[in-house]
């Protein structure tokens, strides 16, 4: 391996880890934390309606809701 390719290699790797960090941190600043405990609890409701969209831009009825 040249000597070229392993300085290339650390950078990427520098630069991955600054990415990684840099968007941990974001995802941890206090503004997030009202956003993401509502999507948190997004799988837990009840869905309130139980209409299917179609591609044609109507909508039909769930067939496993009806039963």
């Amino acid at each position: 391996m040249s000597e070229w390719w392993g300085h290339f290699a650390g950078v990427i790797i520098l630069v991955l880890m600054a990415v990684f960090i840099g968007i941990w941190i974001w995802a941890w600043r206090a503004r997030h934390k009202r956003v993401f405990d509502r999507m948190s609890r997004l799988p837990m409701e009840d869905e309130r309606n139980t209409e299917v969209p179609r591609a044609d831009g109507g909508a039909e009825d769930n067939e496993d809701d009806r039963r």
